[in-house]
């Protein structure tokens, strides 16, 4: 068994973003030695996480209301009574969403469906740069 770790970086804009990072970890594997295995992806952060959806404009928007219907962001979070930093939906969004994936792979090809990518959610207030940790793991 083979296990290599790669970091990849990702820039958000401010309040919820979703960023297709499929590309960046299909070209991680492909690079890899590991010709069939398991890819897990972990972002860093308590207000990030990692999903999958079908990335297209409208289904984007329609997630983006969709967390506001849940969490919404006109409400009172007591988490800004301990810091002050008026990010308590992003760390509830995140949590709801979990911050880590695990996809296989086979023969170095990511074995998503046809219309499944694999995104970032930065949900934190301010744009942030984030740091996604893919473990390959596999033979």
């Amino acid at each position: 068994m083979v296990v290599e770790t790669k970091i990849i970086s990702v820039k958000s804009k401010a309040e919820t973003d979703i960023i297709n990072i499929t590309d960046q970890v299909s070209r991680v594997v492909k690079e890899s030695k590991v010709k069939n295995g398991i890819v897990n992806i972990f972002v860093s952060g308590s207000t990030a996480s990692v999903s999958t959806i079908e990335f297209e404009p409208n289904l984007v928007k329609d997630f983006e209301d969709a967390m506001e219907r849940l969490v919404p962001s006109d409400i009172k979070y007591r988490h800004t009574e301990t810091w002050g930093d008026d990010n308590g939906k992003s760390h509830v969004r995140a949590t709801l969403v979990q911050p880590g994936l695990t996809v296989p792979f086979r023969d170095k090809k990511l074995m998503l469906g046809t219309w499944q990518q694999i995104v970032v959610l930065d949900f934190d207030v301010p744009a942030r740069t984030r740091e996604v940790i893919l473990q390959i793991i596999g033979e």
